[in-house]
């Protein structure tokens, strides 16, 4: 059994650290939630127009991840490459959140490659940097973990925020655009007056494309990656399907900004006890606890039906508590890969290399969102179902619930038989 060393930074650094994730996060889910019905009620653009332009770019976006994490591994300051991101981010949020009367198309792609390269350069520098703060795994845990916290807190706000602001949706995420600039100067402003200085380290100086093969080559990444694919299908297809299942399965659509409130409170709330558990059992078995969580939940989902409004609640509730897991524990895992297999004494001559390492695992990650969509709503079709069918909620049933159950077994099983790979300090 695998248990993680005690070194535990001030509660000052791990604060100040995640603050920067919280809006990033924010800047994440208007793109993926809101763009597609703003642009196509306020700027009149066809469906197909816009999913052609929306799929180009979320493409580009995931395709260029690598890249930025090699850039970041060979500059100096990991700090200084948030620094140029952010000015893109907040600039294109507030293009993006503002959409034209005319020349909307080319404003949308515009403005979108503008967010995505922001966000994206920011994201690898940022996690990359993260994983060098750390000294052991037990502080790379920790440090992961508030960043993922704050990040959670950052996606309950950007969902609450253009409601409270106000009840048409345009000058809702208007005002959201607004505050956005501001929250992000004050939040980086935290992290890079109270985050302590990372370890100096030489720049990766190889051939480029060499070393982000490299790591590739490296077997527990791959591992690591394979894990990761799995379990992130099976909580991406949910994910994708949830607010069908609530509206045609529960008939309870308006309860589902509730459920999903509860869904990343619940994340939030049970991180503590995740970090706790990883130090405690190891970060491998502890992932693999909150699979068989998420599969409780999955197994309870399938004997819901109409009306079923506080079970589904235990469901959010106890996949949240999943979710916080699986946000933490394989990027912290991964941070160790990134950094070992270096000694002490050799990780200040080991050149950079984080950055390639999540470079590759964001990259993954997007591709996973799209292969859930890829794959659920095709099959959705296939099974017959149709929304606001009461006769095909059946066939909806079984993709959001059994599907997953799928997965995420798969996923443990994975996960405990390579685990002595995965858990590498």
């Amino acid at each position: 059994m695998s248990t993680l060393p005690t070194l535990t930074p001030p509660l000052r650094h791990l604060l100040a650290y995640g603050a920067l994730g919280l809006p990033l996060a924010m800047a994440a889910l208007p793109v993926y939630v809101h763009v597609p019905r703003l642009y196509a009620e306020a700027a009149g653009m066809s469906l197909s127009l816009l999913g052609a332009l929306l799929l180009a770019a979320r493409l580009l976006d995931a395709g260029i991840d690598p890249l930025l994490g090699g850039w970041s591994d060979r500059t100096p300051s990991r700090r200084r490459l948030i620094g140029i991101a952010l000015p893109c981010l907040a600039l294109g949020m507030l293009a993006l959140l503002h959409p034209p009367a005319v020349a909307a198309p080319l404003w949308l792609l515009a403005s979108l490659m503008c967010t995505y390269f922001g966000f994206s350069l920011a994201s690898v520098a940022y996690q990359a940097w993260g994983a060098e703060l750390g000294r052991d795994g037990g502080e790379r845990t920790r440090l992961t973990a508030s960043r993922e916290g704050f990040g959670l807190l950052g996606v309950v706000i950007a969902a609450a925020l253009p409601g409270l602001l106000s009840n048409d949706l345009a000058q809702g995420l208007s005002g959201l655009a607004q505050i956005f600039p501001l929250l992000l100067l004050l939040l980086a402003s935290w992290t890079f007056l109270g985050a302590p200085p990372s370890v100096a380290r030489p720049r990766a100086n190889g051939n480029f494309f060499g070393d982000l093969r490299a790591v590739l080559d490296d077997r527990r990444f791959r591992r690591l990656l394979t894990v990761f694919v799995v379990n992130g299908i099976a909580a991406a297809l949910p994910a994708t399907l949830v607010l069908f299942f609530v509206a045609d399965v529960l008939q309870a659509e308006a309860w589902s900004g509730a459920f999903l409130a509860l869904y990343f409170v619940s994340g939030v709330a049970f991180l503590p006890l995740w970090v706790v558990l990883a130090r405690r059992f190891g970060r491998v078995a502890s992932w693999v606890a909150s699979m068989f969580v998420a599969i409780a939940s999955f197994v309870w989902a399938w004997g819901l039906g109409a009306g079923d409004v506080w079970p589904f609640a235990v469901v959010c509730l106890l996949s949240g508590a999943a979710l916080g897991a699986d946000l933490t524990l394989p990027a912290a895992l991964l941070a160790d890969i990134s950094e070992q297999p270096a000694t002490d004494k050799q990780k200040e001559s080991q050149p950079a290399q984080a950055g390639a390492y999540f470079g590759w695992w964001n990259l993954v990650a997007k591709l996973n969102l799209a292969l859930a969509a890829g794959l659920s709503l095709p099959l959705l079709d296939l099974v017959g179902y149709q929304p606001g069918v009461d006769e095909a909620t059946r066939g909806l049933a079984a993709v959001y619930c059994l599907l997953p159950l799928f997965f995420k077994t798969t996923a443990a099983v994975l996960a405990w038989r390579w685990r002595k790979t995965l858990e590498v300090c």
